[in-house]
């Protein structure tokens, strides 16, 4: 196939009437004319996203795990639900976390160091961080970060994946409402004087802060400095953040469908009062969210908590008798078991979803946007609070170069970050080398 046409749009052209600017979706004619010479020149010019999504405490490996491989492998129950995205899917048997287990591998899964350690906290750059700084560069937002509970949680169970490179954590938001409103919602003209303002006040309080930084670091030690040091580079990225706002600011956002937005009119929130809240609402709000945030390439970079470790992750709807950490304590006891593989069915019932979604969407290429993205969860631990028999698995990416193999069993104790290794390099992110503690890409996955 070759396609001839003009120039392109520019990606930020807007329609403008009334005094009213729309921004456009992603059209054909906004691919590089390069992209016109042929189909694969054209899938070439779509942008490469990514995505992690952690599940806390485990999974019920033994009805997780199938037992037969390749790319006709048995749909084992929990994974049940994703039959009809075998050919966009792998499932790994051999994942490891060096540092997983128990219930502080939420702060290692990204990062691949023991974060954790008696009373401190050290941690290093997370991998979505590694390819924000390279592929988040020309959308609104580097990254965006997702959990059930908003914050970072912080000493506790983790409410974020994403840590930066001074090793500090990236809050998520839990609101479905707040985080459309940030990428979607136009500001009124009274908002946007509001908000200029505060840009000026930040600009001004960032530069009285690093005036006296400076003259501090005149009169303090060698380690005193050092810690001065991680702090201004910690200044500095707000700045930098700063003067992303500022830039954005005049830049029309993405226009969305008006029967969309009504969805996200109002707040949803785990702590919705007089126990409304239905999981299952929430869970496809939030997969919508991130399928839009991809679409209307307002980020390339997502991360989300379905399900933190130790508490919370199951509901009134779910019919079981116990609380997943609770049911993760099994002791064998058949109930306990087949309560826990429910769970993790009904989870996997919403990832089918946002499956559908991702594969509903068209891009300018003519190839869903799941092909366009690659999508990978896993959890902390396995069955048995162990490092090993992680719930591991990597949708979507073919546009990228993902080979999918179905069911796909890694050498014993293959460390998860292989698996991150592999979607940065189908990312288009070089890492010069040793990557955490991976053993190199997963070559089966490159075809």
């Amino acid at each position: 196939m070759i396609l001839h046409r003009p120039a392109p749009l520019s990606r930020r052209t807007v329609l403008r009437g009334l005094g009213v600017s729309l921004g456009l979706p992603y059209l054909e004619a906004m691919l590089p004319r390069a992209a016109y010479a042929s189909a694969e020149a054209a899938t070439a010019a779509i942008p490469r996203r990514g995505a992690w999504f952690y599940f806390g405490t485990g999974m019920n490996m033994r009805e997780f795990e199938p037992a037969d491989e390749g790319r006709n492998f048995t749909f084992p129950r929990i994974l049940k639900p994703l039959e009809a995205f075998r050919d966009d899917l792998t499932v790994f048997s051999g994942t490891y976390l060096e540092h997983g287990g128990g219930h502080q591998g939420d702060y290692t899964f990204l990062t691949g160091v023991e974060a954790k350690k008696g009373g401190t906290i050290k941690n290093s750059i997370s991998c979505d961080q590694v390819a924000a700084e390279i592929i988040g560069q020309e959308t609104r937002f580097p990254s965006l970060q997702f959990c059930i509970e908003r914050g970072t949680g912080f000493g506790g169970n983790m409410r974020t994946l994403s840590w930066n490179r001074n090793g500090v954590p990236l809050a998520s938001e839990s609101d479905p409402h707040a985080i459309f409103n940030r990428p979607f919602k136009v500001d009124r003209e009274d908002e946007k004087i509001v908000r200029e303002q505060g840009f000026e006040r930040r600009g001004s309080i960032l530069d009285l802060v690093m005036e006296d930084a400076h003259r501090l670091e005149k009169k303090v030690g060698a380690n005193d400095r050092e810690k001065l040091d991680e702090y201004l580079n910690s200044v500095r990225e707000v700045e930098k953040q700063l003067e992303r706002d500022v830039a954005w600011q005049a830049k029309p956002k993405p226009n969305v469908e008006a029967s969309l937005a009504e969805r996200f009119a109002e707040s949803y929130t785990v702590h919705q009062p007089g126990g409304q809240f239905r999981y299952e609402t929430y869970a496809k709000l939030m997969y919508d969210l991130v399928a839009l945030a991809f679409q209307t390439d307002s980020t390339r970079v997502i991360t989300y908590v379905v399900r933190q470790e130790s508490g919370g992750g199951v509901f009134p709807e779910f019919g079981v008798s116990k609380g997943y950490h609770e049911l993760s304590h099994h002791n064998n006891d058949p109930k306990n078991l087949d309560e826990l593989a429910k769970v993790d069915t009904l989870y996997q019932d919403h990832w089918a979803y946002f499956l559908d979604r991702m594969r509903g969407i068209t891009e300018a290429d003519g190839r869903p946007l799941l092909d366009h993205c690659a999508l990978a969860y896993s959890s902390g631990m396995g069955i048995g609070h162990s490092k090993d028999r992680l719930p591991s698995a990597l949708f979507g990416g073919r546009a990228m170069g993902l080979a999918h193999q179905g069911h796909l069993r890694l050498a014993d104790s293959t460390p998860l970050a292989s698996v991150w290794h592999t979607m940065l390099d189908r990312l288009g992110v070089p890492l010069g080398g040793e990557f955490q503690d991976s053993k190199g890409v997963v070559k089966a996955l490159l075809g």
